[in-house]
């Protein structure tokens, strides 16, 4: 990802169409949404729609602006663990559970409800978790419908400078570090 903006109240991240990640692969070959069989990380290209992420210290969601099935735009809570920096970038947890928002606010919709209990049946995450996601996924709604900062901009438009150049995972990106 690019970095936009980091500060000590929020980093704003980039991810551009097309860039190569590693990404958990299964044992036959497709990527995993849940890790709940053995995998692999593989180097993959991530899709080619363009994401703009917002997150925020000590909050465990990041809301990105996405570009749906349909090709309309939406903000998109991403219920996750609250970013962590490491000496190459950030790290996170997903959570499954996420939100769609209608850009202009007059709706929103749960997305990966199943997802989500399946991995409270594995135990991935507890029942208490799940309860606590969707908790942080209403006040993900109510800080984008009140249009609390930065969701007061039009960020529809937005668009990144076309000389950022295409970002690489740097060395060393897959050793965990104890």
């Amino acid at each position: 990802m690019i970095v936009v903006q980091d500060d000590l109240e929020q980093t704003t991240l980039f991810l551009p169409g097309g860039v190569r990640c590693g990404l958990p692969i299964g044992e036959d070959g497709s990527p995993l949404r849940l890790p709940d069989r053995p995998w692999r990380l593989e180097m993959r290209p991530r899709g080619d729609r363009s994401v703009l992420s917002f997150a925020w210290p000590d909050t465990p969601y990041a809301v990105l602006l996405w570009v749906a099935e349909d090709e309309r735009r939406v903000w998109y809570v991403n219920l996750e663990d609250p970013i962590e920096r490491t000496p190459i970038g950030f790290d996170t947890v997903d959570h499954a559970l996420d939100v769609v928002i209608e850009l202009d606010r007059s709706s929103w919709r749960w997305k990966d409800e199943e997802e989500l209990a399946e991995a409270v049946r594995n135990g991935l995450f507890t029942a208490q978790e799940a309860t606590d996601f969707r908790a942080w996924g209403v006040k993900a709604v109510d800080r984008i419908v009140s249009k609390s900062p930065p969701f007061h901009r039009d960020w529809e438009g937005w668009r990144p400078d076309p000389d950022w150049p295409m970002p690489e995972l740097p060395e060393g990106w897959d050793v965990v570090r104890g």
